[in-house]
């Protein structure tokens, strides 16, 4: 046996300190548009196995996120409708055994006219739009353990320094008032930490509002830019929080492309721009195959199948992983025509589900 010695020796040296192994974790973000018109609905949904909650638990069970930041879905103060699908994704074979989900700045009452038409008590007047509280509220799935989270949603729009906030023939808009008590976060804005091995990711996790349906003083179009504009400020230590420590990943449905479509697209370039942050460009053959025509952005980036030709698909959904983060893969999961799962993707929601691998050692 003696001659087989150096032999051990050698794979030994090959699998030890020196070549120690990289561990890859999948991160995504999906706006799964599983709201609906009123609280209960969609834990019914769920029980009754409807079928966009079974299309939507389709996509998820075949990208099979290590964590995932859901959107657009319907949160309820008990998370029971969280945790009837996180078991429906466990009988797919995804086991979640760490959840995070707390209430939205959605459909919480204001006590205001936010949207200055004269009248109280609209989907428009909460917090953030929504037609009861908890309407398109976010949550994180995650395979590992989750931390003591940061919820910065209470955050008044006003104290946001720099603020882009609406007026009208020179006063606030709606109103003086209105403005003194309108949150920045239309639905959230979370720093939720998890850990990885000896790594702590902290997911910089939000869902800003749609930058249109308002009126010239562009008072979503202005909101949309803060929001996303919020976690540069709070990167450079200019909130009054302290800077998470990194690495970061931010990721969530945006609602602004950075070349098609409305909105106050500076934003999104010093987000995708910012030099702590990596953008890995995910792509998709769906989206390339779906181009808008007119579009000037790529249409392999585009993440949301909006209706053509306007607004047209866009690219909306982000996961910027830190610069620090090695990303070996990223995509769109948006399959071509006629290919399995096309119909699942479609039938689930308006938005494509968004990837990064991230090599952790």
């Amino acid at each position: 046996m003696r001659p087989l010695l150096p032999v051990l020796l050698i794979v030994l040296a090959l699998t030890g300190a020196g070549m120690a192994q990289a561990e890859t974790v999948r991160i995504a973000t999906y706006d799964t548009e599983l709201s609906r018109r009123g609280p209960g609905l969609l834990l019914a949904d769920i029980l009754k196995r409807e079928e966009q909650v079974m299309a939507v638990a389709g996509v998820i069970a075949e990208v099979a996120p290590d964590i995932i930041l859901l959107s657009g879905f319907d949160h309820d103060t008990e998370g029971h409708a969280l945790a009837a699908f996180a078991d429906l994704l466990e009988a797919q074979g995804l086991g979640y055994a760490h959840r995070f989900a707390a209430r939205p700045n959605a459909g919480v009452p204001s006590g205001h006219d936010l949207d200055g038409n004269g009248k109280l008590g609209e989907a428009r007047d909460s917090q953030g739009y929504g037609r009861f509280t908890g309407d398109g509220g976010m949550a994180v799935l995650s395979s590992f353990p989750i931390g003591e989270v940061r919820d910065f949603s209470g955050l008044l729009w006003a104290e946001l320094p720099g603020a882009l906030l609406p007026s009208r023939n020179g006063q606030p808009f709606p109103s003086a008032a209105a403005q003194k008590a309108q949150r920045l976060s239309s639905v959230a804005h979370w720093e939720v930490p998890v850990t990885v091995g000896g790594t702590v990711l902290r997911l910089l996790a939000f869902n800003p509002t749609t930058p249109v349906f308002d009126g010239p003083e562009d008072q979503n179009g202005r909101r949309n830019h803060d929001e996303i504009m919020f976690w540069r400020l709070l990167l450079d230590g200019a909130l009054p929080f302290a800077p998470p420590p990194r690495p970061v990943i931010v990721l969530g449905n945006a609602n602004l492309d950075p070349v098609d479509g409305d909105g106050r697209h500076e934003a999104i370039h010093a987000l995708l721009g910012d030099p702590r942050l990596q953008d890995p460009a995910p792509k998709s053959p769906g989206g390339k195959a779906a181009a808008t025509p007119g579009h000037q952005g790529d249409p392999a980036l585009d993440t949301v199948d909006w209706n053509d030709p306007r607004p047209g698909n866009m690219r909306v959904d982000y996961l910027l992983p830190d610069a620090a983060l090695g990303v070996t893969d990223a995509g769109v999961f948006w399959p071509e025509p006629e290919t399995p799962l096309a119909e699942t993707a479609a039938a689930a929601s308006r938005h494509r589900l968004v990837w990064v691998d991230i090599a952790l050692p």
